[in-house]
């Protein structure tokens, strides 16, 4: 596969998206934006990708929209901003629905639409040099669609901060506030993501894309919808081969 805007490798069942703008500290626009949708579609349909480790080129993450296509979508309409905001929706919830577990790999700045590209991961690890924020209000936009994915992570208390005060905050501070998991030295963070990476891909795949799938859905339901739910797709994965496979290799090193 080949991008204009992101290179991609694939291998031991890794797959490795970089994002590739870094005169421009990998800033959005309408093709990054498109080929980061189409990539994380295909990966979450491959089956032999385990994981997928997302980063950015020359030392930042990703700053957001580049300037040049803010000042495009200035000129836009009403409807023609819809239909953009649609296609940014579209780009997180591409990587968020991953059937394949995500660690975002944060250097430098992760800023405004950078920062929900981060949180719409399952893991972010960031080393020392690693900055977030949400800058929109700072020019009279609105962290609109980013939200909700921020507030999956943190606390509305937080949320509040991060959003209205346009702040931008140290890696140290991102894990104290739960936005994410864990912060490593710039030298160990390529050594922790890959073992991270070894034991993700240890677990079965197909469990790893059912819990995914529980936690898209059981925080929108009520208490007892979400163990209904939760007792049907159980009931489901008992039914697969590799359930039964595992299980009888697990018992069978019991013996």
């Amino acid at each position: 596969m080949s991008y204009k805007n992101i290179l991609y490798t694939e291998k031991d069942n890794i797959a490795e998206v970089i994002l590739n703008r870094p005169e421009k500290m990998n800033s959005l626009d309408e093709v990054l934006i498109e080929e980061l949708t189409r990539l994380f579609i295909k990966i979450s349909d491959n089956d032999n990708i385990h994981v997928v480790v997302l980063s950015g080129a020359g030392g930042n993450f990703c700053s957001g929209l580049y300037l040049d296509y803010l000042q495009k979508i200035s000129q836009y309409d009403f409807e023609e901003n819809k239909a953009d905001s649609q296609k940014f929706k579209n780009m997180l919830l591409s990587i968020y629905n991953c059937s394949k577990p995500v660690i975002a790999k944060v250097s430098g700045f992760a800023l405004a639409g950078g920062c929900g590209i981060a949180t719409c991961c399952d893991f972010i690890i960031a080393d020392e040099t690693a900055k977030f924020g949400y800058t929109e209000v700072k020019i009279g936009f609105i962290p609109a669609i980013v939200m909700k994915f921020l507030m999956k992570r943190v606390s509305e208390t937080y949320a509040k901060e991060l959003l209205l005060s346009a702040k931008i905050i140290t890696a140290q501070d991102a894990l104290r506030i739960g936005l994410i998991n864990n912060v490593v030295s710039t030298r160990d963070l390529n050594f922790y993501v890959n073992e991270l990476c070894e034991l993700l891909k240890k677990n079965s795949g197909s469990s790893i894309a059912s819990t995914k799938e529980m936690f898209r859905n059981i925080s929108d339901m009520n208490f007892e919808n979400a163990l209904e739910y939760a007792c049907d797709l159980n009931a489901s994965i008992r039914m697969t081969e590799e359930f039964k496979k595992g299980l009888a290799k697990f018992l069978d090193r019991k013996k």
